[in-house]
């Protein structure tokens, strides 16, 4: 089985890390829910969008290894690598922030990866199915071109988008249930859920 999986916000949870250098950068009250939408929603309401952009630089470049993955996700990687199931991370994001320093996102990200995904005794994931493309449409072309089984992600629009390929199942994650739901789509609030879904799948097709 073939499996592919979006990175930010689906492998990589933002919430604590986000609030913490909000607080530390005196951008938000203490009693702010402790989430990256937390943080957003109060700057914006306050009318400082440049700020929120600036911060997203900063925290996807500068602090990004403080990241830290959801729930069962790395241990979903260990057992889908045991299971001897090819595996794909594609992602989009921008190569730098549009404000501030010139972080390269990119490689931020790939550290992260080589973190917590491949400085193993055996490398859950190999550095050469790791893709970060620079626009949605890139993302699409890429997961049409590796002709996954199915793909992970917590955008609704990916998965519906036309480009996403018909022979591809479309997993969305989404683990505050907050997201409109489409019959087609199933939806997982956790990695031991997928886990479980992805399983059964790959029970069936051996």
């Amino acid at each position: 089985m073939r499996i592919g999986i979006d990175f930010d916000n689906t492998i990589v949870s933002y919430d604590a890390l986000f609030h913490r250098v909000a607080l530390e950068r005196n951008l938000i009250p203490a009693n702010r829910p402790p989430t990256k939408l937390g943080v957003r929603d109060h700057l914006r309401q306050t009318g400082r969008e440049e700020a929120w952009t600036d911060l997203q630089g900063y925290v996807y470049g500068a602090r990004m290894d403080e990241a830290v993955a959801y729930p069962g996700a790395i241990d979903f990687f260990g057992w889908a690598h045991a299971a001897g199931m090819s595996l794909s991370i594609v992602s989009h994001k921008t190569r730098h922030p549009f404000l501030g320093h010139p972080y390269d996102l990119h490689e931020a990200a790939r550290g992260w990866v080589r973190k917590f995904l491949t400085e193993q005794p055996q490398p859950l994931i190999l550095e050469t199915n790791v893709y970060f493309e620079l626009t949605k449409e890139d993302k699409l072309s890429r997961i049409a071109a590796l002709d996954l089984d199915c793909f992970i992600d917590d955008l609704p629009e990916i998965l519906l988008a036309a480009a996403f390929p018909q022979r591809t199942a479309g997993l969305l994650f989404d683990p505050d249930g907050m997201l409109p739901r489409e019959a087609r789509i199933p939806a997982f609030r956790s990695w031991r859920q997928l886990r479980h879904h992805v399983e059964s799948r790959w029970t069936r097709q051996r």
